[in-house]
């Protein structure tokens, strides 16, 4: 069976590459264990500890494969690990790491090619070197768009970042915003977040949420039409605060005249597209009835502390599997730009 063209596509994956570790210089990534042998994880001044990245299938392919098996996954498309995004460090060590990471990353998925593909890291605080990698990434290396963050120090919705934006559009490919741990490499976290692990719990569902306004209050698709951009989980809070979003899109004085008129700001939503990594099946319903089903598709966090089953969507991951194709162009004959 091709698995791009049947079954399941799992576009919600992280990866740890051997490869890539120390080339940000001093700010890492490392890898290394305490005197317990116990593991940790540094990124600059970050530890995690206790998360196992080596001889798990974060960093082992044969590992990964066997467990989408497992879990009844065809296809797995790999993103780099939130944790070394590196969107607050010097522009120059940003893109060191990331053509290192990118490198690795097609290396590791050309094991198995008809199983595993990926997304390229980018240093977005230079959205011009950004737009220079990702060409290259997918040009040369082979990957199929763009995985980055939601804060690099530049609005999703700045004019700065059209140039980056046409860039992926001229290239044909997605790009997804996903967020990472606030205070790793950039601005600290408001200090409530840091308890019972709500910076992941609470404060990516915000941080979604806020890019999923930014880009439609902001205009980018009208100003990129043909751009597809995939938020995950799908867009945070977004589908429980459609009705007062919309709201401030109709009365608001800093609203665009294009979001004024009922329904308008609804419509801008439904030009993006959503992974369905929201772990209850009442807020996949109320995502499907909200975005609509056509631009949703399958994310698991792979191996991650919330992996999904995958299992457990039954034939909705087939009929998911569909849209990714679509995004991700893996099949020809198939319009995948219909804003």
């Amino acid at each position: 069976m091709d698995s791009k063209t049947q079954g399941s596509i799992d576009i919600h994956a992280h990866v740890v590459l051997e490869e890539a570790l120390g080339a940000a210089g001093e700010h890492g990534p490392e890898i290394g264990q305490d005197e317990s042998g116990q593991p940790w994880f540094r990124v600059g001044g970050y530890r995690l500890d206790g998360v196992r990245y080596r001889g798990s299938a974060f960093m082992d392919a044969d590992l990964r494969i066997a467990g989408m098996d497992r879990a009844g996954i065809d296809y797995q498309v790999l993103s780099p690990n939130p944790l070394t995004y590196f969107h607050h460090i010097d522009a120059r060590s940003a893109l060191a790491f990331c053509r290192r990471h990118n490198d690795a990353m097609m290396a590791h998925i050309a094991r198995y090619p008809d199983r595993l593909g990926g997304f390229a890291a980018l240093p977005m605080q230079d959205p011009v070197a950004a737009a220079d990698e990702l060409e290259r990434a997918v040009r040369e290396l082979g990957l199929l768009g763009a995985y980055v963050g939601t804060e690099f120090g530049t609005e999703l919705d700045s004019e700065a970042m059209d140039p980056f934006y046409s860039s992926v559009s001229a290239l044909n490919v997605p790009l997804f915003f996903h967020p990472a741990p606030p205070g790793i490499d950039g601005p600290a976290a408001d200090p409530r977040l840091r308890r019972f692990d709500l910076d992941l719990i609470c404060g990516f569902a915000a941080d979604e949420t806020l890019a999923v306004a930014t880009l439609v209050y902001g205009e980018v698709l009208d100003r990129h039409p043909e751009l597809d951009i995939c938020v995950s989980h799908g867009g945070g809070a977004t589908a429980l605060l459609i009705g007062r979003m919309a709201m401030a899109a109709i009365k608001r004085p800093w609203s665009p005249p294009s979001l004024r008129s009922e329904g308008a700001f609804e419509a801008s939503v439904r030009r993006l597209w959503f992974d369905a990594h929201v772990h209850d099946p009442r807020a996949r319903e109320l995502l499907e009835d909200v975005m609509g089903s056509d631009r949703l598709v399958m994310g698991t966090n792979f191996a991650g502390w919330d992996q999904g089953d995958a299992m457990k969507l039954g034939d909705g991951a087939k009929r998911l599997a569909k849209n990714a194709r679509r995004l991700l162009r893996l099949e020809s004959g198939i319009e995948c730009h219909d804003n």
